[in-house]
């Protein structure tokens, strides 16, 4: 019986400590650092492109439900335009259904774009260079644009817009 025991404890000694002096690669958790204020999460930006271009694609096509459904509609929503005071879900709502069913024509270019990415909230901001065609007259309109884009459930939609207009005579 000691025979056993002092064979079983050498067994269980020599077990521990040969594993004390083995690396075991697959315990080692190397933590990746992730800068959300100098980091370009690419993939993000290039997501939030894709949507832009959706974005206008819908007014292109009188698609006031697609338009709609790029917007995350809550109390959290905001909207600045027109040097008016803030403006709710219902109101933007309201006033991007009214604009697409006015147009017949919509072409545009978004100078100067910068997406900036932070983890799942996201700001774009762009010169806006809008031509809509509405009673068949082109109006041109030049905006500073700001849009704040969150990741909800897989997908980038706006929580806040700020329209401002933008001075183009005073550019070279």
């Amino acid at each position: 019986m000691k025979t056993k025991l002092t064979f079983l404890a050498m067994i269980i000694f020599s077990a521990v400590f040969s594993g004390c002096g083995q690396k075991n690669d697959n315990m080692i958790v190397e933590e990746q650092k992730i800068d959300i204020i100098n980091d370009q999460f690419p993939e993000s930006q290039a997501e939030i492109k894709n949507v832009l271009d959706g974005i206008f694609k819908s007014i292109q096509d009188n698609d006031a439900d697609r338009l709609i459904s790029y917007h995350v509609y809550g109390p959290k929503f905001t909207e600045f335009r027109d040097s008016e005071h803030r403006f709710n879900s219902a109101d933007n709502e309201h006033y991007e259904r009214g604009l697409v069913g006015a147009i017949s024509g919509f072409d545009y270019d978004l100078g100067d774009l910068k997406i900036d990415v932070f983890g799942d909230v996201a700001v774009v901001t762009f010169h806006a260079d809008f031509r809509p065609v509405i009673g068949g007259e082109v109006h041109q309109i030049w905006g500073s644009t700001t849009l704040v884009f969150v990741k909800v459930d897989g997908a980038w939609k706006i929580t806040h817009e700020h329209h401002s207009p933008l001075n183009v005579a005073d550019q070279g």
